[in-house]
């Protein structure tokens, strides 16, 4: 079961996050496995497969914001790198930026069972 221990444990910063949700943890904690299940992730991997730029920069956006306000600083580290490498279409490793947000995601979808 997910706590705000764990999340903190994660490297979230959870004081952030809750305050976001007007300190109330279970809307954080609901929004935070909310979050973990976004269809975003998926698209934007298929949007960086299929050489989308725009597609994947509008998809690491939302997930930028989702991650951010729920302060979830594992994820949202590398997405926002990502998202600005793509907001400007400047060369970098995306693919592994997604693989690094990818893993963090299914790191923090571990603390959810």
């Amino acid at each position: 079961m997910l706590t705000v221990e764990a999340l903190e444990e994660y490297g979230a910063d959870v004081r952030a996050g809750l305050s976001r949700c007007m300190n109330n943890e279970n809307l954080y904690l609901r929004l935070v496995g909310m979050a973990v299940e976004e269809p975003a992730i998926a698209s934007l991997g298929e949007a960086l497969q299929a050489g989308d730029l725009d597609k994947a920069f509008e998809e690491s956006h939302k997930l930028k914001g989702a991650m951010g306000n729920l302060a979830l600083t594992p994820v949202y580290e590398p997405m926002n790198t990502l998202c600005e490498l793509l907001r400007h279409k400047e060369p970098g490793d995306y693919e592994a930026l997604y693989a690094e947000s990818v893993a963090q995601i299914e790191k923090l979808k571990t603390l959810l069972s």
